[in-house]
């Protein structure tokens, strides 16, 4: 019998890759995908380096284990394959080549821990696998960047990023990114905005992509 050839990568060479795609697209066109990653509330937006909005939404899942008949387990596996198409679709539509993101912290139970494992093996699989490089950070550095504190509630989220991004809450919606009026929704694309905002301050790339090309 043949033997078996196992194959390791280390997290220098995941690295390196990384680096030499940020190479490869210092001379194109930056669109970033933000995400507020959540099991039931998915907050994206995609912008330009500018802060032009091209779109944003929220992917909402819920459990149907109980209506559909089947394991909890085989549940979640339907409410990960909903948010990986979306999440691919928008990507592939928007010629998306940079992500930007919160990273889940903190759980209050075990079923939060397993979700916010899940969100964050969600988008890093994406980055790898499609070869688009990812930034994280938390909550507390994009309301700080945002507002000028660690904590800010929902609303004044959204009122900051509805001020610096021109995002109009009544009239005639911006184009590609209209407030919806649903809160759970609303609450979800600011939050997805405002991690696009803190990048733009603590991204060692984005920095530099901006001077080479603003």
């Amino acid at each position: 019998m043949g033997k078996c050839k196992h194959h390791c990568h280390s997290s220098t060479q995941s690295h390196k890759k990384a680096k030499m795609t940020q190479q490869a697209i210092t001379d194109k066109e930056l669109i970033i995908l933000a995400s507020d990653p959540s099991m039931s509330a998915w907050g994206w937006s995609v912008l330009k380096i500018d802060g032009t909005i091209l779109g944003c939404g929220c992917i909402k899942t819920v459990p149907e284990n109980k209506v559909r008949r089947i394991r909890k387990g085989d549940d979640d596996v339907r409410r990960i394959a909903d948010i990986n198409h979306i999440l691919l679709k928008r990507i592939k539509y928007h010629k998306v080549n940079y992500l930007v993101t919160e990273l889940p912290h903190g759980s209050q139970n075990s079923a939060g821990a397993k979700m916010i494992g899940v969100t964050q093996g969600i988008l890093q699989t994406i980055s790898q696998t499609l070869n688009i490089p990812i930034d994280w950070f938390s909550e507390g550095d994009s309301k700080k960047a945002l507002l000028g504190k660690i904590s800010a509630t929902k609303v004044e989220t959204i009122n900051a990023v509805n001020a610096i991004y021109n995002m109009p809450v009544t009239g005639k919606p911006k184009e590609g990114a209209p407030w919806t009026g649903k809160k759970y929704i609303d609450e979800a694309v600011a939050d997805s905005i405002s991690i696009f905002h803190v990048a733009l301050e603590q991204s060692t790339f984005l920095q530099y992509y901006k001077k080479q090309n603003l």
